[in-house]
């Protein structure tokens, strides 16, 4: 073991060389953060910025040296770090004492790839997020904080509360035929049911797949036949802000779409009556409706739980890839709860007073992570709100903070940067005292917006996890922890518990020290996804291909002399909008759809708010000479086919695109020309060079 752990040790100085004591890092300035000291003018991103130690003395890291020791032993004796977290939880029977608490093949030479955690486990995640805390005397305390749309609506529901009424949906569930391993789709807003679905689908082991209620009908029937689900659960309408959406109708239009296109029916469609934005009686309503509170409300509130072996099923979760066809990323019971609890507890530092408030949808991976899963497993109060966050006016987030007393604001850079915007006395009216740390998730914070996020809504006394994940990864890979370390504006600094990155080159080649490249992960961690539900080789191909024996991530970083990790974006062909994982090729198929559309290559490319903007290059087809009009329906489509955040932000028609002389559109350059970059490189071996000059000249 001492070995292993020496090992790691050597790996850790490689990963960031020079660890230094707490009282600084070497390589820039040390930017202290006294609570009464004035918001510093420097923004400079190399520079360090200190937060007062004495506010997280209580964390379960307060220190450098502390994070260095756990991380040595989380590398070099997984079984002992990993195997000590799991037990923090509860197991119905535990894991197979005479082997490894992982097993895994990275590496396609060596077979298939596969990765599994605490195999012969049983476990059951709904009762260690529940029933864990009741039985042990917590009942009382609130677990749900829901905020609506409409400040006069809201509610809190205690974990006793939450275990009846979850125990209520998965009866109704298991009254509708669904069983251990069967597959139900949630299409719902930000309601508090949103969460109860969720748990009462682990807590019968039935497999969720959460559909974010943005998506059209087009991206919904895709996903609802992908997975088989038999089940639909969602609400007859939901406002955000000013904006009515009718779901009810959107599933209908979905279901009749799986109808046309396989012959797949959905038994049972159950609605939410949401009267705040529709009449009940305005509903369309099929054989297969039924309400969900009439239904609900003749259910027991008493539910068995369903134990389940570690590495079944716990819910899938649809994301972008690069072939167009969106892929379910599936997680598994065991690892992922484990990873979820431990992410948390560690990165967030909760006390029994703290109300955590993500902003994040439940469609897509943080609100799984750190709206439901993570905060419940720890007994912490998490607050779900409907609403938009600049509606009905720009201070409204500050306004909730100071309604619920929320100690711990974790939100997407998109949020801040659209926030930075207005007057910073949309901040200051509200007093956000108690506030005592923020956070980002979704895609990479520049500079300029940390340090708005850090001295106007923290006053600089709360420090900021800037973290990266991604969907696959099922939690926080890299983030400071809170008070540990100083932090780096725009960086997400070191590795997590377990997590070993790897920076390499064009050729596969592991570079040391401060270096930019590819970010991979050399060993797998608890949270991993284990496959692509139903295209295992697509899991394979997509992520352990390009690299043998790494987990590829598809993002770029550069590493510091500190050992400090910045993401500098995606290298595939995936855009983060506003945290959106979306496919270019997603994109592309939807606008070239349109008879007016002879070729279409999509891009991303930097943008203000959203951090990075959709570019959609287009060749109009002859005929076709109403520009104006064609714009407006390309947007038109692409909202429809994928949703709203997929509409691009810039349509630029274009006589050719830059290809390879085998066809391969070059879409580098592309990139390079949006983002009004001049070093295009080599372009002489285009199939016509001179288009690149000819593309420039038609930009607006």
């Amino acid at each position: 073991m001492e070995d292993r752990q020496a090992a790691a040790l050597r790996r850790l100085q490689v990963l960031s060389p020079g660890f230094l004591p707490d009282v600084g890092l070497s390589g820039g300035s040390l930017r202290q953060a006294p609570c009464s000291s004035s918001p510093s003018k420097q923004e400079d991103s190399s520079d360090l910025v200190s937060v007062p130690p004495h506010l997280f003395r209580d964390a379960p890291v307060s220190s450098r040296s502390q994070y260095e020791s756990l991380y040595s032993q989380s590398l070099g004796d997984p079984d002992g770090f990993w195997g000590g977290e799991a037990k923090c939880l509860f197991w119905k029977n535990p894991w197979d004492a005479d082997r490894p608490v992982c097993a895994y093949n990275f590496d396609k030479r060596k077979g298939p790839i596969f990765v599994e955690w605490f195999r012969g486990g049983y476990t059951n995640v709904c009762y260690n997020a529940i029933d864990r805390h009741v039985d042990s005397g917590r009942g009382n305390q609130v677990a749900v904080l829901w905020e609506g749309n409409d400040p006069r609506f809201n509610a809190r529901i205690t974990y006793s509360e939450l275990l009846r009424y979850v125990c209520q949906v998965a009866n109704l569930l298991r009254s509708r035929g669904v069983k251990k391993g069967d597959r139900v789709c949630i299409y719902m807003p930000m309601i508090l049911e949103l969460p109860v679905a969720m748990l009462a689908c682990a807590r019968i082991g039935a497999i969720h797949s959460v559909v974010f209620a943005g998506f059209s009908a087009e991206a919904l029937s895709g996903r609802i036949l992908d997975c088989q689900s038999q089940v639909v659960l969602t609400c007859s309408a939901v406002r955000r802000g000013d904006k009515m959406l009718l779901l009810k109708e959107i599933v209908d239009e979905a279901l009749q779409l799986c109808s046309q296109r396989s012959g797949f029916s959905v038994e049972t469609c159950v609605v939410y009556d949401n009267e705040t934005a529709v009449p009940r009686k305005n509903v369309a309503w099929q054989a297969r409706d039924i309400w969900w509170q009439d239904a609900v409300r003749e259910c027991s509130t008493s539910a068995e739980v369903e134990w389940m072996e570690s590495e079944e099923p716990l819910f899938m979760l649809y994301t972008s890839g690069s072939t167009g066809k969106p892929k379910g990323v599936l997680h598994t019971v065991g690892g992922y709860m484990v990873y979820a609890s431990t992410t948390f507890k560690y990165c967030f530092a909760p006390r029994k007073e703290d109300i955590f408030w993500c902003t994040a949808d439940c469609g897509w991976i943080t609100g799984h992570t750190y709206v439901v899963y993570g905060p419940l497993l720890n007994g912490t109060t998490s607050l779900v709100y409907e609403g938009v966050p600049a509606w009905p006016h720009p201070g409204r987030c500050w306004e909730i903070v100071d309604k619920y007393k929320v100690t711990a604001f974790y939100t997407a850079p998109t949020l801040i940067r659209s926030l930075q915007a207005y007057d910073k006395e949309h901040v200051k009216k509200f007093s956000r005292s108690s506030l005592r740390l923020l956070a980002t998730a979704g895609e990479p914070i520049n500079p300029k917006a940390w340090n708005w996020y850090f001295d106007v809504v923290g006053d600089r006394r709360c420090p900021i996890l800037d973290t990266w994940w991604q969907t696959e990864t099922g939690g926080v890979m890299l983030t400071p922890l809170p008070g540990a370390w100083p932090l780096k504006p725009g960086s997400a600094t070191l590795p997590f518990f377990g997590v070993e990155p790897v920076v390499l080159d064009q050729q596969g080649k592991e570079l040391k020290g401060p270096c930019e490249g590819y970010l991979c992960i050399r060993h797998p961690w608890p949270g991993i996804a284990r496959t692509i539900y139903g295209d295992h080789k697509r899991y394979e191909e997509t992520y352990f291909s390009t690299w043998l024996s790494y987990y590829n991530t598809g993002d770029g970083c550069r590493r510091d002399e500190n050992g400090y990790i910045t993401i500098t974006g995606r290298v595939d062909d995936v855009i983060n909008v506003s945290g959106h994982r979306i496919s270019t090729s997603e994109v592309e198929a939807a606008l070239a759809s349109h008879p007016g559309c002879a070729e279409v290559a999509v891009v991303g490319f930097p943008h203000e708010v959203k951090g990075e903007g959709i570019y959609a290059y287009i060749i109009q087809m002859d005929g076709h000479t109403d520009r104006g009009e064609l714009i407006k329906a390309l947007k038109v489509l692409a909202r429809k086919e994928i949703g709203g955040f997929a509409v691009p932000d810039v349509l630029h028609f274009v006589p050719g695109l830059p290809k390879t002389r085998s066809g391969k559109v070059m879409r580098n350059i592309l990139r390079k020309i949006a983002s009004n970059r001049t070093d295009l490189g080599d372009t002489s071996t285009l199939a016509d060079p001179a288009v690149v000059s000819k593309i420039i000249s038609s930009k607006m």
